[in-house]
């Protein structure tokens, strides 16, 4: 049986604003505009970072679902960057069409609001957030800065296919009142530490003859050191499944003195650094199956962006066939 599974990570699907307040009094027929003035406390908004949280662009909203629909259509698809399950249903509905049946998003823990979720065109069984794990170094502190999403995919008789695991791994973002060098070097052993997290959970919930998939916006390329511990499980390597990925078309060539561009089909994340340092090109969106999988998944793709810095998202989505 052979399903097609895929990650996308959004970029920032918000809802509007929020937006509270009680209004009464408004008299019917008014004309001429109406000022409101709400007292401190009578209203609230969500801000980050002191900026005000605004909802994704309709044209974003569109042209992410245009990919979805018209490239991927992928049977389970593992999204990140979504601020709550209503607005991943909402999308869902209102611009995918209802394609899928099923819907999962767990609250994680990003001060953003960005979450990862699932949507299926398969019934789902058991649902498990990992959000609450910690690092044996550091059992102080939550180590996912979102989640490790874990859902069992079951056949249209409730039989269980395989377990998806989705998650989105940290950034190398750096704020700019920390030094660079060392913001560069913690996000690093982060990221590090949450693959060694991942690989004791895998290790604790799946045997050596599992069938499971690994999938997540890993914010660093495949052969990252720092991605290396989850990536053997049980004594045996998980098998990328994007490494002979295609593309479904060329990417956008480099202006002048851009450098030349990507040198592989097998990116999804493009990195445009202030001054002279050339955009850098990495496979950041992964989907890795476990050994009981090799050799049983097929016509591995990206989807290409048309625009240089994304169609809709700053990352370009990835899907393959599988042979569960």
């Amino acid at each position: 049986m052979n399903v097609t599974v895929g990650t996308f990570n959004l970029n920032n699907l918000f809802s509007r604003y929020n937006f509270q307040a009680k209004v009464e009094g408004i008299p019917d027929g008014t004309s001429g505009g109406v000022t409101l003035t709400f007292d401190q406390g009578d209203f609230s908004v969500r801000t980050f970072q002191g900026r005000l949280v605004s909802e994704k662009s309709q044209a974003d909203r569109n042209k992410v679902a245009e990919r979805i629909l018209t490239a991927m259509d992928v049977d389970v698809l593992a999204v990140q960057e979504v601020e709550h399950i209503e607005i991943l249903k909402q999308f869902n509905r209102d611009h995918l069409n209802g394609l899928y049946d099923h819907a999962v998003l767990v609250e994680g823990n990003d001060p953003r609001l960005i979450d990862v979720g699932i949507l299926s065109k398969y019934p789902i069984g058991p649902i498990t957030s990992h959000q609450t794990a910690v690092h044996p170094n550091d059992t102080s502190h939550r180590v996912f800065g979102r989640d490790l999403l874990q859902v069992d995919i079951l056949d249209h008789n409730r039989n269980k296919l395989f377990t998806l695991y989705n998650t989105h791994m940290k950034s190398h973002y750096v704020p700019y009142d920390q030094d660079p060098v060392q913001g560069a070097a913690r996000a690093n052993e982060r990221r590090q530490r949450q693959a060694e997290v991942i690989k004791s959970i895998l290790e604790r919930t799946e045997s050596a003859t599992g069938k499971y998939v690994l999938v997540g916006d890993m914010n660093d390329p495949p052969d990252s050191p720092y991605l290396a511990p989850m990536l053997t499980i049980h004594g045996h390597d998980l098998v990328n499944a994007l490494e002979q990925a295609d593309e479904t078309r060329p990417p956008k060539q480099e202006l002048a003195g851009q450098g030349p561009g990507p040198q592989t089909k097998v990116w999804t994340h493009r990195f445009n650094p202030p001054g002279p340092p050339l955009p850098e090109y990495a496979l950041y969106d992964q989907i890795w199956v476990s050994p009981t999988l090799a050799g049983r998944f097929a016509n591995a793709m990206i989807d290409r962006r048309e625009h240089h810095g994304g169609d809709g998202s700053d990352h370009d989505p990835a899907w393959v066939e599988i042979d569960v």
